[in-house]
């Protein structure tokens, strides 16, 4: 692979302090692999991402997530509660601004955002959202989630079955912890 350093910037993906860390975990494992597989290989897939955009949206759409297209060039997927969402910019130039952009709580007030640029590997957001969706269950002290979210939790004793179309359950803290509202 021959870049220049330092040179200029080909991409971005940018994520609000708040933004949960399962989410940062899964883009950076995933950025991770493209890598590896770049530097073991003679493929690019940092720069030359062949990932169709619906593998993006296809899981949210799954998972129950509503859908609007408007003529500006825009989608947006909401899920059942309204507690988040993902914007596609698929009429996009370079210019434009994010091509992809998430964020978690009210639209009006969210608690995290997360935007990747027109040239990011398409792969990153599709791990994003895959992780966005998980049903993993999360760890978080009651203190941890806004407030005016917290009537959508499901709280369940470790190891209990999740009843079905219900919020990830909350679990008491086990150490360290960040804030991750689903």
């Amino acid at each position: 692979m021959d870049r220049v350093p330092f040179g200029p910037r080909a991409w971005e993906i940018t994520f609000d302090a708040t933004t949960p860390a399962e989410l940062l975990r899964d883009v950076h494992a995933e950025l991770l692999d493209l890598y590896l597989e770049d530097h073991h290989s003679d493929q690019n897939h940092l720069f030359e991402d062949a990932t169709s955009p619906h593998e993006v949206y296809t899981p949210l759409l799954t998972r129950g997530w509503s859908h609007s297209v408007k003529t500006d060039g825009t989608q947006t997927f909401l899920p059942p509660d309204g507690l988040g969402g993902v914007r596609h910019r698929y009429a996009t130039t370079r210019s434009e601004g994010p091509t992809w952009r998430a964020w978690g709580g009210y639209p009006s007030e969210p608690h995290w955002q997360a935007q990747f640029s027109a040239a990011a590997p398409t792969t990153l957001a599709a791990a994003f959202t895959a992780s966005l969706i998980s049903t993993e269950p999360l760890h978080r002290a009651v203190k941890q989630i806004p407030f005016h979210t917290r009537r959508h939790l499901y709280v369940a004793p470790a190891g209990a079955p999740q009843p079905p179309n219900r919020p990830t359950p909350a679990m008491p803290p086990t150490g360290h912890t960040t804030g991750r509202t689903r």
